[in-house]
């Protein structure tokens, strides 16, 4: 029997395993504080990408980037400024906020999803 922690934890390897072949480089997983969690925090580049994985197993409850909402993406931003500022990662390096969207056995990546929400 599966639960939702076990899926999402599934999918999150499955995504971040996706990332690595996309040539990103992984620096955490499941980062957590009071301010929310951010699933994947990767490299490319020049870029540090907070990454956001959603999984359906259907379209019926809508397409999985779709629960990635406003209030989602504010938590995403203030848990990534956070995480920055307990790196000491300065404030002016380049970030992106991407999406990895896994629908039943398909997976896509929406890069640069959303602008930070403050």
């Amino acid at each position: 029997m599966y639960n939702k922690r076990t899926i999402g934890t599934q999918k999150e390897q499955l995504a971040a395993d996706y990332l690595k072949k996309s040539g990103y480089i992984i620096l955490e997983q499941n980062f957590s504080c009071r301010t929310g969690e951010i699933d994947i925090i990767a490299k490319e580049e020049n870029y540090l990408i907070f990454v956001e994985v959603k999984y359906r197993k259907d379209t019926a409850k809508g397409f999985p980037q779709e629960a990635v909402d406003f209030y989602k993406m504010k938590k995403i931003t203030h848990t990534a400024l956070y995480y920055m500022t307990i790196k000491r990662i300065p404030t002016d390096t380049p970030c992106r906020f991407d999406v990895v969207n896994i629908l039943d056995q398909e997976i896509s990546l929406i890069q640069n999803a959303f602008e930070a929400v403050y």
